[in-house]
């Protein structure tokens, strides 16, 4: 008794402490302002682009620190919008199927790079290209296996969703699109084999895994992979597009039945905070929570590069690549609802937004966020007067730099150290982050080439002026 009234003062404490910080931060100016600026341009957006509701939610380090909800959950009845309603997450489903078939590997119960049909025997598409790669579990959750993107129903014109039989049935009559390994192609269909893998391997139904040892452990208790009449209370109503005389219809209510793995989680803003924030944690403190977190990294980092070289695919998550971050995460849509959750994991950072509109467009709000509020957010979290220290501590490092090589540049830029090559044309593409260590010394962070974490030591003379800048092994010298 005695250790129980010890753990809920704990308990007690933290989540004060929490509080505590989560206003301090979004009483900050900055922050405050910058807020401020997002919510008056969502309401207006909601005014002039006539979007139904919106709900969406900011974490910072595992703890969300603003959430809001905006026009209406419901327009009929004229409910509000809040952090609390529940939005069908379609598509986000896919980042639980993926969590769970790594779970499962962590367990040693399958292999990345095993055949599909080691799992599901009755795996037996048509194969158009007898000479590609077998089609792997890798494969299904980087959308690199060539399936076609759907199973073979019209279920997104008649919203009538086949059963997990009648997928199966149907399977033989469908064809490979593209060789395995040679083209990404957005597929429900692999991610619902990869959910039918995860309940063949565990032994268990794929809804009760998924709440068992995802849900149920994150304490995401608002939300379902099969909505109950509790939580349908709660559901926002689903708007169409806005057709050209203003009107939306209200869309069917759509149980994914075979595809829900793909498909048909339904959450809230407040549990989707829960999953950034364990994302978050994971990653910040290693070790071992659902999946080691070596393995949630793994699944972060790009394991099919796109064309375009800004945007790939790790194991279920979409990564972007900007000037500014990278950022982490999935979006989703079915019929009255979008929805999307990024985190960046440098500035622990975490967004997500849930709209009940087919045209709710979340991108345009997350990327609102990362570029108005996140910048803030960051610098507000350090102690008062510790970027002034810093930049001013910095200032004698700062100037030219020249080695047979090259040219160089320390500047002070966004709060941070930084080295750039003046005479690139885009200075800016390779510019490196100068992370300190200790007195004089730091290191390579960002996204360098060889000089990724070496260590960069700025010797200096007597008068306090620097002598030479040691980079790895090398010097380099200030222009005088």
């Amino acid at each position: 008794m005695k250790k129980k009234v010890i753990f809920l003062l704990i308990l007690l404490f933290c989540t004060s402490f929490n509080n505590v910080q989560s206003a301090s931060i979004i009483d900050n100016p900055e922050v405050a302002s910058n807020i401020r600026l997002l919510e008056a341009w969502i309401e207006a957006q909601i005014a002039y682009k006539d979007v139904p509701g919106m709900s969406v939610g900011i974490v910072y380090d595992q703890e969300m620190i603003w959430s809001k909800g905006f026009g209406n959950a419901d327009r009929a009845n004229k409910t509000p919008a809040s952090p609390a309603t529940i939005y069908r997450i379609a598509s986000i489903s896919k980042l639980f199927t993926s969590v769970a078939i790594l779970k499962l590997r962590d367990e040693g119960k399958l292999q990345l790079d095993d055949p599909i049909k080691k799992h599901l025997p009755w795996f037996n598409i048509k194969n158009n290209f007898p000479d590609a790669p077998v089609i792997t579990i890798r494969h299904l959750l980087t959308h690199t296996s060539g399936l076609p993107r759907e199973s073979a129903f019209p279920y997104w014109t008649d919203f009538k969703f086949p059963t997990r039989e009648q997928i199966i049935d149907k399977l033989p009559e469908q064809k490979t699109v593209y060789p395995s390994e040679t083209k990404w192609k957005y597929s429900n269909l692999g991610l619902t084999i990869a959910g039918e893998i995860v309940a063949a391997v565990s032994g268990e139904p794929y809804e009760e895994y998924i709440h068992k040892n995802i849900l149920n452990p994150l304490f995401m208790t608002s939300t379902s992979v099969q909505i109950g009449n509790e939580h349908k209370k709660r559901l926002a109503t689903g708007y169409g597009r806005r057709m050209p005389d203003g009107s939306r219809a209200i869309m069917p209510f759509t149980d994914s039945k075979g595809i829900t793995p793909a498909a048909n989680l339904s959450s809230t803003v407040e549990d989707m905070a829960k999953f950034a924030s364990w994302q978050l944690r994971l990653r910040e403190n290693g070790g071992t929570e659902i999946l080691k977190s070596s393995t949630l990294k793994e699944m972060q980092r790009v394991q099919w590069l796109l064309p375009n070289w800004q945007s790939g695919w790790g194991l279920g998550f979409s990564i972007n690549h900007t000037a500014d971050r990278d950022l982490i995460g999935h979006g989703g849509h079915v019929a009255g609802y979008t929805t999307q959750i990024k985190i960046s994991p440098e500035e622990k950072i975490g967004v997500i937004v849930m709209t009940n509109a087919d045209d709710g467009n979340p991108g345009i709000y997350v990327d609102k966020v990362f570029e108005w509020v996140a910048p803030a957010v960051v610098k507000a979290v350090k102690p008062p007067d510790q970027v002034a220290k810093e930049e001013m501590s910095w200032s004698m490092y700062v100037g030219k730099y020249r080695d047979s090589w090259a040219d160089y540049e320390i500047l002070i830029y966004n709060g941070k150290l930084t080295l750039i090559y003046p005479d690139e044309l885009d200075p800016k593409a390779s510019m490196l982050t100068l992370v300190p260590v200790s007195e004089h010394t730091f290191k390579v962070g960002g996204e360098g080439y060889g000089e990724l974490g070496e260590p960069v030591v700025f010797e200096l003379k007597s008068d306090g002026t620097v002598e030479r800048m040691k980079v790895g092994e090398n010097y380099v010298y200030p222009l005088k």
